[in-house]
């Protein structure tokens, strides 16, 4: 009697512990920005909400979730340009699915991230291939503007729409690279030899105009100072006309004069390699005689060529 009651309290407490998994099993939470798919005997139900949720046990399956959140892949392609140069881009794609579509994106399609990927490889090996690689680096936008158009067109019919594409990273071959770096480098330094030369050529012409302006003053400076000296020949001789001296003599007399203050002066210059020639001491009194003899020749020769 005793085993009697003993099996009949193990089979009602397995029958409690089934009912209440059956129970357990009935209810199921959804998280937020997520749909679950419901089958029923294998074949779609529902597609079930954020939220507290209820299906039949045994009969009612969860067949997966699928994520409303926008998701990103990287692709990475290998390529070669117009201009024969292998290069690597990356092209990062953000996509969604489709809050009306989920049914499509969770059965029509097994793998979208290799679906993407065939699709970002096709049209990257389309579109660089026309391009130079300067023209590459200039015109990314386009390409991925060019990704983003193909696979738009591509996934809406299997649920999912593309947000982004961006392209992220453009390396080309190492030693490209290295020529190209060589090439900004000489680039540079051929701005900066032109910007020398130009430092250059403004030092020169500042130092010409400086020069010029220089000996202008300098002339201008010597034709006030012969200017003043004629003035002072022409007071001096009229100062010793008035004294009964006429011209040739006083003439004679002033050229005497500035050369023995021309001596005076390189003879007060201990530093002077001045050498004044002739400088004997009848220099004065032939030159003299001979400034006379030639004054006298001259005013003859001026008599007779007016009696004539």
């Amino acid at each position: 009697m005793e085993v009697i009651v003993f099996l009949f309290y193990c089979i009602v407490f397995f029958i409690f512990i089934i009912i209440l998994l059956l129970v357990l099993g009935a209810f199921f939470t959804v998280k937020q920005q997520t749909i679950v798919i419901v089958e029923r005997l294998g074949k779609f139900q529902s597609i079930r909400q954020p939220g507290f949720n209820f299906k039949i046990p045994i009969i009612d399956s969860i067949a997966g979730k699928v994520t409303l959140k926008i998701q990103q892949l990287d692709v990475t392609i290998e390529t070669k340009t117009k201009d024969d140069v292998f290069v690597k881009i990356k092209v990062s794609v953000q996509y969604q699915v489709m809050q009306s579509a989920v049914y499509d994106a969770f059965y029509k399609l097994q793998n979208p991230h290799e679906q993407i990927t065939s699709y970002v490889f096709d049209v990257v090996r389309a579109e660089v291939p026309k391009l130079r690689l300067d023209d590459v680096f200039e015109r990314k936008d386009d390409i991925a503007i060019a990704v983003k158009g193909e696979l738009q067109e591509a996934m809406q019919s299997y649920g999912y729409t593309i947000i982004k594409t961006l392209v992220t990273d453009i390396d080309p071959d190492e030693q490209v690279k290295q020529a190209m770096n060589r090439i900004n480098s000489a680039e540079r330094e051929k701005i900066a030899a032109e910007y020398e030369a130009e430092a250059e050529r403004i030092k020169i012409v500042a130092k010409a105009k400086a020069e010029a302006e220089s000996k202008q003053l300098q002339g201008k400076g010597i034709a006030d100072q012969r200017r003043e000296i004629a003035k002072g020949l022409e007071e001096s001789v009229k100062v010793l006309n008035g004294v009964n001296i006429n011209s040739q003599e006083a003439s004679s007399l002033i050229v005497v004069t500035q050369h023995y203050d021309t001596l005076s002066s390189i003879g007060s210059n201990n530093r002077s390699n001045l050498i004044l020639l002739p400088n004997s001491p009848s220099a004065a009194s032939d030159m003299l005689t001979n400034m006379l003899t030639s004054f006298s020749a001259s005013q003859y020769v001026g008599e007779k060529l007016k009696e004539k």
